[in-house]
């Protein structure tokens, strides 16, 4: 057996004794510019969050690519064969043997292959633990706002174009739904992910401090209490920049609304068992679904 392989087969069995399927693990980075730096980075504490046990793992938005202008470049390579961050994560899953909910990324191409045009979408992969691509979701609500901080405007739509396609899929933890970060803000999406049969919903986010501060728990909370869902949130938690700070405050929220773990600032990886009789519980007790009225 060569090196290499020697050394994938190790990673893969780094934790894997005491593996639970249901166990998640939110991924807090401070991701900056340089690329291989940020990828080296994620690698790191996707194995720390192997090590702890989780079967599967949600990275932050924009983990691997932070900087506007290397967007539209790195989303064209993505689109291609010959990418970077697919590859990593592939190869990350595969060797971990973990479920890798992949932040977001760049890619210029739509989910049914044809090329977007001067824009590229912001996509969030789903890995299974042989390394297979098994989803896509590409952001709906884009981020076009006024911000007290030393970035002032964020116009995510001169980058971006949106996505349309609500997605849900099964994974070993339950039925997940994706979403992604400005996403929080528009629960008629929550709705439909519940409609779909999600028990849990993942939120890799780059919250500002400004708005994190004002909004982030509160939303988060509440999304998890109107809909009876586990709320996963893997944020940017530092200075990123010279211009951007993130909130960080990676959190998983319960169906409850109680916050079971949380990060608040700086690199690390929070995680929680998402115990499916505990959901059934409060679905039963307080059936508010079938409460609708409108």
């Amino acid at each position: 057996m060569s090196a290499n392989a020697q050394q994938a087969v190790n990673r893969q069995d780094h934790g894997a004794k005491n593996r639970v399927k249901n166990r998640v693990a939110a991924i807090q980075m401070v991701s900056t510019h340089d690329i291989a730096a940020n990828l080296r980075e994620a690698g790191r504490l996707l194995a720390e969050a192997a090590a702890s046990g989780a079967g599967m793992a949600v990275l932050p938005e924009n983990f691997a690519v932070l900087a506007t202008r290397q967007m539209i470049g790195c989303g064209r390579r993505e689109a291609d064969p010959d990418n970077l961050i697919r590859h990593f994560l592939a190869e990350q899953s595969a060797e971990l043997g973990i479920w890798i909910v992949g932040g977001s990324l760049p890619i210029a191409s739509r989910p049914d292959g044809s090329t977007v045009k001067d824009r590229v979408r912001a996509c969030c992969l789903v890995y299974n633990g042989q390394g297979e691509e098994v989803a896509r979701y590409d952001k709906i609500h884009l981020f076009d706002a006024m911000v007290e901080d030393a970035q002032g405007q964020y116009r995510e739509s001169d980058t971006f174009e949106p996505g349309e396609e609500v997605v849900v899929i099964d994974t070993p933890a339950g039925r997940l739904g994706l979403a992604i970060c400005y996403d929080l803000r528009f629960p008629e999406l929550f709705r439909k992910l519940r409609e779909q049969g999600a028990e849990w919903v993942s939120l890799p986010s780059a919250f500002t401090w400004n708005t994190g501060d004002a909004h982030w728990h509160a939303l988060l909370r509440a999304r998890a209490i109107e809909n009876q869902v586990w709320m996963v949130a893997p944020g940017q938690g530092g200075q990123n920049s010279e211009r951007r700070r993130t909130y960080g405050h990676s959190m998983i929220v319960d169906p409850w609304g109680r916050v079971l773990s949380e990060l608040g600032e700086g690199p690390g990886v929070v995680t929680a068992e998402l115990d499916q009789e505990r959901l059934r519980e409060i679905r039963t007790r307080m059936p508010v679904w079938e409460h609708r009225r409108l």
